[in-house]
């Protein structure tokens, strides 16, 4: 059994679903594991992870208007909002999806479905520099 871990580092140009299936694709590769679980884990309060469809980019565009009406930044209701009126709105919008991931690799590949791929989802409006964190552990 081996274990390898990895900084994935992502550069988002504020809200939005950033794809990154590719640069994790390559990572789990380079690493020769054929059989293993992949974690993806996202260090930040402000943007998380998910699993979403690759194909059609209104897909994306569907989902963040969903999340601009599930949780609006001007609703007048927030306390915190030390870092701008943005800020509580990114922390609910992370606690609502994810902050880690879980995938099955096999054959040297994760486990992806034909329309499935990978995405930071940047919360807040501001460009940031993220971190993915990435632990393989397999054979």
């Amino acid at each position: 059994m081996e274990q390898h871990t990895h900084r994935l580092t992502v550069r988002t140009h504020g809200k939005g679903l950033l794809p990154v299936t590719r640069p994790v694709l390559d990572w789990v590769s380079q690493t020769g594991v054929e059989t293993g679980l992949l974690t993806l884990w996202c260090p930040h309060t402000s943007c998380s992870l998910t699993v979403q469809e690759n194909a059609d980019p209104t897909v994306r565009e569907d989902i963040a208007t969903f999340f601009e009406t599930l949780v609006p930044e001007q609703s007048g209701r927030y306390l915190h909002s030390t870092e701008g009126s943005d800020d509580m709105p990114a922390h609910l919008r992370t606690m609502l999806t994810h902050s880690g991931l879980t995938i099955p690799v096999m054959d040297g590949e994760p486990v992806l479905g034909t329309w499935q791929g990978i995405y930071l989802f940047e919360h807040r409006r501001a460009p940031h520099q993220r971190q993915v964190i990435l632990h393989l552990l397999g054979d």
